[in-house]
């Protein structure tokens, strides 16, 4: 079930191109972000303090390039500033993030969320490098920052992994414009209901614990999907196709056998409701933001005939999940 994101999942430049990522849904030559900074540019060395980015939070900026060659040095700059809680190490944020490739050339795009008409997941980490970093601790909602990545803030792999991925940070700086959407929340809050589904017990602890879930039942399974409102959270409505960000727990009806638990591995997963089982993308479109949902899923709806052999899953078991649905974008 599980999807690493963008900048969450960046170890190595090229960056913010991991399996949920923008860029890697762009094209390789991209287009050229300012007039001004045309193929063949040359001239002096330039500072990415004169880079020049306009327009609105919410909309996809504007990024002009200084004529000239760019200095290989890192940066990061607040172009606005938000309002709200600022972010700490370990928060997960929605954002929008605009890449550019910056070698005072062609200067191409890596692609925008803005272009894939949704935002997606940021970690606050300090393994992120260090302009990152810098850029998204402390960043508050509404808040656009600049973050240009050079070699000097990268170890010598990630150099020489980016430059087998096709970006040289001998020549050139990477650029990221981020706009800070909100956090994702930790945990579901609120008060939590009988989900009503015969031959299935959960119980809901307080203060953001696991759910306990027991599946263990000589009951029959309706056979269809079921979909059950535990905790009814107040964000918006999930869209089909957005990316989730969720803790869950899956069993087996009747077994009570768990075969996954993002509660256990200690963080939630992010996923692609395009990249699921079928009764999970059915079953969590609509869902509001902040609720945590019980879904019954029948095989044509799970694994299909084949079921899941690594997870122990045969091809008519019916499969249950507590999800809490931290996040979307």
């Amino acid at each position: 079930m599980r999807c690493r994101t963008a900048i969450a999942a960046a170890t190595i430049p090229l960056l913010f191109a991991a399996a949920c990522g923008t860029a890697q849904r762009t094209t390789a030559t991209g287009e050229s972000a300012s007039a001004g900074a045309s193929a063949g540019a040359s001239g002096p060395v330039v500072s990415a303090d004169d880079i020049k980015v306009e327009g609105q939070v919410g909309t996809k900026p504007n990024v002009t390039f200084p004529a000239g060659s760019p200095a290989l040095t890192s940066i990061s700059r607040t172009i606005v500033e938000g309002e709200g809680a600022p972010a700490k190490d370990g928060d997960m944020l929605t954002a929008n993030v605009t890449v550019y490739t910056w070698d005072g050339k062609e200067n191409k795009s890596g692609g925008s969320a803005y272009d894939q008409g949704r935002a997606e997941f940021v970690s606050v980490s300090p393994q992120l490098p260090k302009p990152l970093h810098e850029a998204l601790l402390g960043a508050k909602p509404g808040s656009r920052k600049l973050a240009v990545i050079a070699k000097d803030s990268l170890e010598a792999g990630q150099v020489e992994e980016a430059k087998n991925q096709g970006v040289d940070f001998g020549t050139s700086n990477q650029v990221l414009v981020i706009d800070v959407v909100g956090a994702v929340a930790k945990s579901v809050e609120g008060t939590a209901v009988d989900p009503g589904v015969k031959g299935v017990k959960l119980d809901n602890p307080d203060g953001g614990k696991a759910p306990a879930l027991n599946t263990k039942t000589d009951a029959k399974p309706s056979g269809k999907l079921v979909v059950k409102t535990v905790i009814k959270g107040t964000g918006p409505e999930v869209k089909a196709g957005q990316q989730i960000m969720a803790h869950y727990v899956g069993k087996i009806w009747g077994s009570d056998k768990q075969f996954d638990s993002s509660w256990d591995r200690g963080q939630p997963a992010s996923f692609g409701l395009d990249q699921v089982v079928k009764g999970w993308s059915e079953g969590l479109t609509g869902v509001t933001v902040g609720s945590r949902v019980l879904l019954t899923i029948p095989p044509d709806l799970g694994y299909g005939k084949d079921g899941n052999e690594q997870a122990g899953i045969k091809g008519t078991d019916t499969l249950v999940f507590v999800v809490d649905v931290l996040g979307a974008a």
